[in-house]
């Protein structure tokens, strides 16, 4: 196993890191997992070099926690360093803060988190933490020894997220979603680099977007192919990541034992630099590939935003797009559903063709929305 910088700690963590957020599971129900899988997983997992393991309060309808307790026990835990999340959106008042914290670590088994987090944050949840003064929790925890170091994960806007990493000295690190199709999505390559600017370690989620870069699509394969290096779409996504200074660790929510072994086979081939600049140019050409496969010419530019009906225009073309962009019409319809709130979905517009005149591309924006309602509503 390759290790790597983890900001300004004076620890090493391995260049891939456990996401327990899809774990195999006995009848396809998130809450139903398999533990003996998992147990399997994991152990091999740490016996390969994995120091890193991502949980939340949430995830498997909040049973990863127990799970990963239960998998590190045996004397795994004292190998690997932890990290787990607070819901925000769930804290109502400034003590649900130290009540989900604590069922945490009971779930866990354990006396402290390493890594918390402060969970998916955008302009709002940051409006609620410094108005609740959840940092002040957070510090007192510390202080306790409940929790070792603090950060949060992260999906809104570059300039919010900038904002965020400068509105606390303490933080310690942060986990983006980051990729090579997402170089400018959310925090992107400039907030990758604006925060690892700043001491923190960066964490990356999303490596292989939800596993749509994994598949053997059709537009990218020649691309890959024509490689003299021969990797497969998941390990050339990965190493992209691991090629920049600035990550500290690339997440993977790994289902299944062979991709352990596969994941763990990459990881230890894995560096800095490692790629030449041949490899380097192969990704701008695949993200054009795939991005030429949108039915709808959207660049996100927002001139067409506010809605007056609160539509969320951008944001619904795009997981409209990443159905044709990576034959997962399954994938976009669970985005459509669980990350786009109802009030901005596309369901909303109402043909006031307020937006037409302002579209730079002349895109047909009242005309589409009940399409992609139709589609993936």
């Amino acid at each position: 196993m390759q290790y790597r910088r983890f900001g300004k700690l004076d620890w090493k963590v391995s260049a891939l890191g456990f996401g327990a957020m899809r774990l195999p599971t006995t009848d396809g129900k998130a809450a139903n997992i398999d533990q003996e899988k998992v147990d399997e997983m994991i152990h091999t997992a740490v016996d390969g070099g994995v120091n890193y393991f991502d949980t939340a309060y949430v995830y498997h309808d909040q049973k990863s926690e127990a799970s990963l307790g239960k998998a590190l026990k045996g004397g795994y835990r004292e190998r690997v360093r932890i990290a787990d999340k607070s819901p925000v959106w769930l804290i109502k008042e400034a003590g649900d803060f130290d009540r989900f914290l604590d069922e945490s670590l009971t779930r866990l088994q354990d006396e402290a988190i390493d890594f918390y987090l402060l969970h998916s944050l955008n302009n709002d949840h940051w409006t609620k933490i410094k108005e609740l003064g959840l940092l002040r929790r957070a510090e007192k925890a510390k202080a306790d020894g409940r929790i070792r170091h603090i950060g949060f994960s992260f999906h809104d806007n570059r300039d919010t997220f900038k904002r965020i990493v400068d509105g606390y000295d303490g933080w310690d690190f942060c986990q983006i979603q980051y990729n090579y199709m997402d170089v400018d999505f959310q925090a992107g390559t400039e907030g990758l680099r604006y925060a690892n600017s700043k001491g923190l370690a960066v964490v990356i989620m999303e490596s292989l977007r939800g596993g749509k870069l994994a598949a053997d699509l059709p537009a990218t394969r020649p691309l890959w192919e024509s490689s003299a290096k021969k990797r497969t779409p998941a390990d050339w996504a990965f190493h992209w990541l691991w090629n920049q200074p600035e990550v500290a660790v690339t997440l993977s929510g790994m289902s299944t034992l062979e991709q352990v072994k596969q994941n763990i086979a990459a990881a230890n081939e894995s560096g800095i630099g490692s790629l030449s600049e041949a490899e380097l140019a192969m990704f701008p050409q695949a993200r054009e590939l795939l991005e030429a496969l949108s039915p709808i010419p959207c660049t996100a530019c927002e001139y067409c935003l506010p809605c007056p009906n609160g539509v969320a225009i951008p944001r619904n073309f795009a997981v409209y797009n990443e159905a044709a962009m990576y034959n997962d019409l399954a994938g976009s319809r669970n985005q459509y559903k669980y990350w786009i709130p109802d009030d901005q979905k596309a369901a909303r517009c109402i043909q006031c063709e307020e937006c037409l005149s302002k579209c730079p591309q002349h895109i047909q924006i009242s005309t589409w929305m009940p399409v992609v309602e139709e589609v993936l509503g």
